[in-house]
């Protein structure tokens, strides 16, 4: 079935989860996770929680041993992956650049776009004005892998990319993970202003990145421990994972060690992620 629109609305109805390689390791158990259209749905928990595995779903890189994900009321095993994925953007915590201009990057999957859609993607993604500063603008060389840019820059360049490609859905996996204080305050603001009226999920330990979220979900065991605003959480939670962590890093950052922009502190686990 091909997708021709989407709405954006994504659920995890009962999904098991194993990778095909460690198909003794359960990632998720009986999970349920809904995030809704238009809106942005965070997902936080301790490294190996399966974050990155509800981003992987979506895409169809793997499938759930059973129960289903569903977009827009239909199992996406349903829809023809091309037409699927071409209403989804991702950004990884490791974008990929290639040996080419800042343009091309930007331009790549989409060779019909225009200059002025770069630039205005550019622009919506925070990037336009240090590509503007460059000697050479969007004709800049980025080197093998983006070498010639900060982590920052890559990042940015990446949602620009994104955001080109008008999709409906957005994925953000540890976007701002390596940066330092101002580059994840230039991406924040990016990620601001590309989430609006798109279904977004983000997948951060940053909690920075993530108290305006809708819905913040809490994944713990192989499942949703926890759901609900930043709000919401403090004042109905207060002994649960994200109350605690929260506490933690405001007290670190009382006491000089921390600031608020830097990782938060869930306990390890030993799921691969």
């Amino acid at each position: 079935m091909l997708l021709s629109r989407v709405r954006g609305e994504i659920e995890f109805k009962h999904v098991d989860f194993s990778y095909p390689m460690r198909p003794d390791v359960l990632i998720f158990h009986d999970m349920n996770l809904r995030a809704r259209a238009w809106k942005t749905l965070a997902l936080v928990g301790p490294s190996g929680c399966g974050k990155s595995s509800v981003i992987s779903l979506i895409q169809r890189f793997y499938e759930p041993s059973s129960g289903r994900v569903i977009i827009d009321g239909k199992d996406i095993r349903k829809y023809n992956l091309k037409s699927l994925r071409r209403h989804i953007a991702a950004v990884p915590q490791e974008p990929c650049l290639f040996s080419t201009t800042i343009y091309e990057n930007i331009a790549y999957g989409y060779d019909s776009a225009t200059e002025s859609e770069i630039t205005e993607a550019a622009t919506f993604a925070n990037a336009h004005k240090f590509i503007s500063s460059l000697p050479d603008g969007y004709k800049t060389f980025v080197g093998e892998r983006g070498i010639q840019l900060s982590g920052g820059q890559k990042q940015r360049i990446a949602i620009a990319r994104a955001l080109l490609r008008k999709s409906q859905i957005i994925l953000f996996d540890e976007a701002t993970s390596a940066l330092d204080a101002e580059s994840e305050r230039c991406v924040q603001e990016a990620l601001e202003r590309s989430c609006a009226g798109k279904t977004t999920i983000l997948v951060t330990h940053r909690l920075s990145t993530i108290r305006n979220a809708h819905v913040i979900a809490v994944l713990e065991d192989g499942k949703v421990a926890e759901q609900g605003s930043h709000s919401h959480l403090l004042k109905n939670h207060p002994d649960g994972m994200y109350a605690r962590v929260v506490q933690l890093q405001l007290l670190t950052t009382v006491n000089g060690t921390a600031s608020g922009s830097t990782a938060t502190s869930f306990p390890p686990h030993d799921q691969g992620q």
